[in-house]
């Protein structure tokens, strides 16, 4: 199970790190700040989110969970630190930090318990037993910790606003990196160190996936600002990694594995030409858009593309993710036929609003003649660099929707070995 993970993540990781470094350093026209310092921010960002995957003590881990989301978060006000952006960062960092606070109180309780030389290593960790209440009381402090960073509801209000300010650099490696350590925590230390808390949760957890997938949908819907809508689309398709994690399936796991590796391509590049279209409009609502299509067809093209991977196009990872989770809920053995039949309900109301907002955003943004009659409008299309970028982003969202067994194939074994080891059947 670790190494399956370590693998996805750092692939993960690796590529979104690349491809931040090589947008900002290649576009100083956007960034007032020095290009040097932000390279360092986002280069310390990715290294601290590879530390919490390859590392095997938990006190390290801790470490880089604090250091990943500060790292990230001093790039929110970098763009010409406006007003709205200098205010967005320290409500971010009091958030992240307060949920960091939940996770350290878990470290410490973990480490503490029931050895003469107390330790953090995960390994010793993972044949550690505790007293029921104890573990429920671990399992919930660092669901607390995870909830803040997935995020998970009512803990989301600070990423819209936050994707909603930053430059989409930042965005990249918030929808990329950040949102993924929430995830991968969740399976690494609460499902496998304190599996009998998971198994007594993880309804909970399910109807709470199947709850923030439509609320989620349905506030994005209402959204004027679109990188706002995008932002809540996250947190929606976050919704479907909780309850792949919730359903203690094998299917259902290995469909949380893979939405968490979708999504972070999907997600990154859908910020990235949300800012990359904002920075030439300077326009952020939708209601001032409009018929940008026909001045910028490969923008709209690529645009266009990532949206219906978005909504789980067939033939594209998120659809393939999610179909992933839908049979992992259904194939459950946890769950009985009603509960299974009623969040399966909710899942479709849910996955009917994703491409209701999705299309409706691209209508407002794309089609009708508002901005290409503006006068001395003069809108620039994507050059090399941006089409470099959002290609190597597309290529694997298509290679896994065609081939998913590449991912399912580092997950599979360690998932069954997991759940068969620590799960009744």
């Amino acid at each position: 199970m670790v190494r399956a993970l370590i693998c996805l993540e750092l692939i993960l990781n690796s590529i979104n790190l690349n491809l931040v470094t090589f947008s900002d350093l290649f576009d100083s026209r956007q960034l007032k700040g020095d290009i040097f310092a932000i390279f360092v921010i986002a280069l310390a960002a990715a290294e601290a989110a590879i530390g919490l995957s390859i590392l095997s003590s938990i006190h390290r881990c801790t470490q880089c969970v604090r250091a990943c989301p500060t790292d990230v978060l001093e790039m929110i006000p970098w763009d010409g630190c406006k007003a709205k952006q200098i205010a967005s960062a320290p409500r971010t960092e009091d958030c992240v930090g307060c949920g960091s606070i939940f996770f350290l109180i878990g470290v410490l309780g973990m480490g503490l318990y029931g050895s003469n030389e107390p330790g953090l290593d995960l390994e010793r960790l993972i044949n550690q037993s505790y007293p029921a209440t104890l573990e429920i009381l671990l399992y919930f402090g660092f669901l607390i910790a995870y909830a803040v960073k997935l995020p998970i509801i009512p803990l989301h209000t600070w990423l819209p606003d936050t994707h909603g300010e930053a430059h989409y650099s930042t965005c990249m490696l918030l929808a990329g990196i950040l949102l993924k350590m929430g995830a991968y925590g969740l399976i690494r230390i609460n499902m496998e160190l304190l599996p009998h808390a998971h198994y007594l949760f993880s309804p909970w957890l399910v109807i709470i996936g199947a709850i923030q997938i439509i609320y989620a949908a349905s506030t994005s819907l209402g959204q004027r600002n679109f990188k706002k809508r995008i932002a809540y689309s996250s947190v929606s398709h976050m919704g479907f990694i909780i309850l792949g994690i919730g359903s203690i399936s094998d299917t259902g796991l290995n469909g949380a594995i893979l939405q968490i590796i979708s999504h972070g391509f999907i997600g990154a590049a859908l910020f990235f030409l949300a800012g990359t279209a904002s920075d030439r409009m300077r326009l952020v609502y939708l209601e001032e858009l409009g018929g940008i299509s026909i001045p910028m067809p490969k923008i709209f093209t690529m645009f266009s593309s990532f949206s219906m991977a978005s909504l789980a196009l067939p033939g594209m990872s998120g659809f393939v993710a999610e179909l992933v989770v839908f049979f992992g809920l259904i194939t459950s053995p946890k769950f009985l036929l009603m509960p299974k039949a009623l969040i399966t309900f909710v899942m479709a109301i849910g996955m009917i609003l994703t491409p209701i907002y999705l299309l409706s955003m691209l209508r407002q943004m794309f089609y009708g003649y508002k901005l290409f009659n503006v006068p001395n409008a003069n809108f620039v299309d994507s050059g090399p660099r941006e089409l470099f970028i959002l290609i190597c982003i597309f290529l694997p969202v298509i290679g896994i929707g065609i081939y998913p067994d590449f991912v399912l194939s580092l997950s599979v074994d360690r998932v069954e070995a997991l759940l068969s080891n620590y799960y009744p059947k």
